[in-house]
């Protein structure tokens, strides 16, 4: 042994200390880190009562909200037509991200933002400023947040009264010494912009604004008259006060809005695009001409409100209409004949985003009506035609047997599925009732975030509830919802659909790896709604989206769609599995109330139908009556396991499927 090491003393508290330096290093850093987080999180809520009191003490009304109880989806678009001035006042976590308070305001955000659905002028009217707490020690994350929050903001059209505050917890590079005085410097500047708003002031031109034109230059100073509209209070989005982060031209926009919605174009359907573009434009500029100086204090509702559907956005949904049609093969086919069936929608808003949607996310997107309303007349009338048209398209084609042409031509069911949520569209009833004077059986689908619209729809031929997934996470993670309550939501839907008297049916569409294994949950949410049906699917792929990581690899099997039914039949001792379609990787669980003996009467009676809801009409809605009173008999080649009409029975893939399945022990 080297005597040296004998002088050593490993037993010493300081030798100790040195051998393990690394690791008293670590927690010197993770605990700075901390304290970091923890005087960020106090100074924040410091400095929004500060904020507070100080704009108290000037007489100015003030409420100081936790964005944790912050709605989005409700709260910023009231912004947009109140007289508020939003300060939003949020830190800088690790790594960049958001405080868990913070966290669902700021993903929603984003999500608007960079979805094109809600466009440039969502939240055109709202007035804002932000000032973000950080620390430049993490130089790559320093201020992330606030910074995100003005560009998300920005980017959906609400103006900035002032520039981003930036609050620096090191005091070597903060630009005022310290946190505190970063936020005194900005709240006195914030403080003094809000005392020029209200007293009417505008920031003097300085020749840097678009095309020359500044509404300052033009009206001075005024003082702001009560109930007078927003866009009257705000001042021009010039450079000075906004960063590049997209173009503020109205006329730039108005084009990119007619391009977006379709991200490919023909070369000849430019021209027409750009016509549409130039025609707007002369339009508004004969109208900006004919409107005073000074506008009226009370606008229309129809004039405040926008169109649901540009002519871009009209192509895109009319080319993925066409391209789906052979493949959908509409699952509706086990109830009634498909080419007399019109697919349409008096709304083209949803309030989810599923990840798989065929629409590919090109339909606008909204958790409650904010557009110009077509009378249900002109709609009914409009979707007649254009049905029509589409038969006529047949005409001659070979295969098509004449007696089926001239059926296609007389509608007598309407799915209202085709996109959207159809019970958004505020005369939903009305357009109901005109279908049925029509003698037109109603096929509607809802996707379970409406519960107050179920309650209050009037009687359908059909009401079918979307349950895309079974639990909370699968249905966030799945359905994408806007609302922040969407589950209770759900939940509320379901079981105003069990006190629906008429044919109420489930939606299942089975997404392989993402809500395939939650069998217990969904036998829950049966005995939740009640239904007469359970509609069981396996998702159709509709091609690549960058709204959707979706692939063939989460469509199963029709197998796979088997073995999913038959368990969940186990767990609902009420229902069996009554019908099959294997083409369209369907099959339909019924209620053991629709099994008369042993035969299934899953089918619907239409004529029946009609009558009964002539006479609920007759009655003033007091006379009510149920499911069984207009079932029908289920054709033989419809039932589980029958040969399907239209399939050879010597395919041996027929032959393998039906000698495989045991359907009394299903």
């Amino acid at each position: 042994m080297d005597p040296a090491l004998d002088t050593w003393d490993f037993s010493s508290p300081l030798i100790s200390l040195w051998i393990n330096r690394f690791y008293i290093y670590l927690g010197f850093a993770f605990g700075f880190s901390l304290w970091i987080c923890f005087q960020i999180v106090i100074r924040k809520q410091g400095f929004a009562t500060i904020l507070a009191e100080a704009l108290s003490s000037l007489n100015l009304p003030v409420a100081m909200i936790n964005l944790k109880d912050y709605d989005p989806d409700d709260r910023l678009i009231e912004e947009v037509t109140s007289k508020n001035v939003c300060a939003f006042l949020v830190a800088t976590y690790t790594d960049g991200q958001p405080p868990e308070s913070a966290a669902w305001f700021c993903k929603w955000l984003e999500e608007a933002a960079n979805d094109f659905r809600f466009g440039k002028t969502y939240l055109k009217g709202m007035r804002y400023a932000v000032f973000g707490l950080g620390n430049s020690v993490y130089l790559s994350h320093f201020n992330t947040v606030g910074k995100n929050v003005d560009k998300w903001l920005w980017m959906l059209g609400a103006h900035r009264v002032m520039t981003r505050g930036e609050g620096d917890g090191n005091v070597v590079k903060s630009k005022h010494g310290s946190v505190e005085a970063d936020f005194t410097a900005w709240k006195t500047k914030f403080i003094s912009r809000l005392q020029a708003l209200c007293k009417g002031e505008r920031k003097h031109c300085g020749g840097n604004c678009k095309k020359g034109k500044c509404e300052s230059n033009q009206r001075g100073s005024e003082v702001a008259e009560p109930g007078s509209h927003v866009q009257e209070e705000l001042p021009h989005r010039d450079a000075e006060d906004e960063e590049p982060f997209g173009s503020t031209n109205e006329e730039e926009s108005d084009t990119e809005d007619h391009l977006s919605s379709n991200p490919v174009i023909d070369v000849e359907d430019l021209g027409k695009i750009m016509d549409h573009v130039k025609k707007e434009k002369r339009e508004k500029e004969q109208l900006e001409g004919e409107t005073s100086a000074i506008r009226s204090t009370v606008k229309s509702e129809a004039s405040e409100r926008r169109a649901m559907i540009t002519p871009a956005l009209r192509e895109a949904l009319t080319k993925q209409v066409h391209a789906p049609r052979e493949r959908r093969l509409l699952t509706y086919i086990l109830w009634h004949e498909s080419h007399r069936c019109m697919e349409t929608t008096p709304s083209l808003a949803c309030a989810n985003k599923c990840v798989f949607c065929w629409r590919h996310h090109t339909n606008p997107v909204g958790t409650e009506w904010r557009w110009k309303m077509d009378q249900p007349e002109m709609i009914l009338k409009e979707a007649i035609e254009n049905h029509q048209n589409m038969i006529k398209q047949f005409k001659g084609v070979p295969g098509v047997k004449e007696e089926r042409f001239e059926e296609g031509m007389t509608v007598k069911h309407c799915a209202l599925s085709l996109v959207g949520e159809p019970i958004m569209y505020p005369e939903i009833n009305k357009f109901l009732k005109l279908l049925h004077e029509c003698k037109i059986s109603s096929f509607l689908v809802t996707n379970a975030q409406f519960p107050a619209e179920i309650r209050d729809l009037k009687p359908v031929t059909q009401l079918y509830v979307s349950v895309d997934a079974s639990t909370k996470d699968s249905l966030k993670k799945i359905d994408r919802p806007l609302f922040r309550d969407f589950w209770q939501r759900f939940l509320d839907s379901l079981k105003a659909l069990a006190a629906k008297q008429q044919r109420t049916v489930y939606r299942l569409t089975l997404v392989k790896a993402w809500n395939v294994d939650e069998l217990q949950a969904y036998a829950e949410l049966v005995s939740l709604g009640n239904p007469d049906f359970i509609e069981v699917k396996g998702v159709t792929y509709c091609g690549e989206s960058s709204a959707s990581s979706l692939t063939m690899a989460n469509v199963p099997w029709h197998e796979e769609v088997v073995r999913f039914v038959c368990e969940l039949v186990d767990l609902i001792p009420d229902y069996e599995v009554a019908c099959e379609h294997e083409h369209s990787n369907c099959l339909l669980i019924a209620h053991k109330k629709f099994k008369i003996g042993r035969e299934w009467w899953t089918w619907i009676d239409y004529s029946r139908f009609q009558e009964l809801i002539q006479e609920y009409e007759d009655s003033g809605g007091s006379k009510t009556f149920s499911a069984k009173d207009y079932m029908a008999k289920t054709p033989h080649w419809a039932l589980f396991g029958a040969n399907e009409r239209g399939f050879d029975p010597k395919d041996t893939r027929y032959q393998r499927k039906n000698k495989s399945k045991d359907i009394s022990g299903c």
